[in-house]
């Protein structure tokens, strides 16, 4: 798992960096600056938009006396994409409005209950807490 992390705490900024060089080349130095610019202030106002109406939506199914599960794993994307919206870069960018958007946040709600129901059949649900 380490090494994984590792990976990709390393790898990710790297490709990063690389795309960033050659966008900058292609559309300019102060366009790629404005254009991550941009898609941070975007995605901030997307994920405080969407992140709201699924703070709304929350409320109203609690206050129906319904749980509402779906809603809370789409307010965990949402805020995994917002957060990942803010780190400069266009795949963290590209990453990010899929997990905003709910036509594609769908897919990723899939995946994670399909990750979800694994883990419980094999019994890896446990926390443990270091004192």
């Amino acid at each position: 798992m380490f090494s994984k992390l590792l990976a990709l705490f390393i790898g990710v900024p790297l490709i990063e960096v690389l795309i960033l060089i050659k966008l900058g080349e292609v559309m300019g130095f102060w366009n790629t600056i404005l254009l991550v610019i941009g898609t941070g202030v975007a995605g901030a106002y997307l994920a405080k938009l969407y992140g709201l109406t699924i703070w709304y939506d929350i409320q109203r199914d609690l206050s129906m006396g319904q749980m509402p599960s779906d809603k809370l794993m789409d307010g965990l994307l949402v805020l995994v994409g917002g957060i990942v919206l803010l780190t400069p870069g266009l795949l963290t960018d590209i990453l990010g409005l899929a997990l905003l958007f709910p036509g594609t946040r769908f897919f990723f709600k899939q995946w994670l209950r399909q990750r979800m129901a694994v883990m419980a059949e094999n019994q890896q649900t446990s926390f443990f807490i270091n004192h």
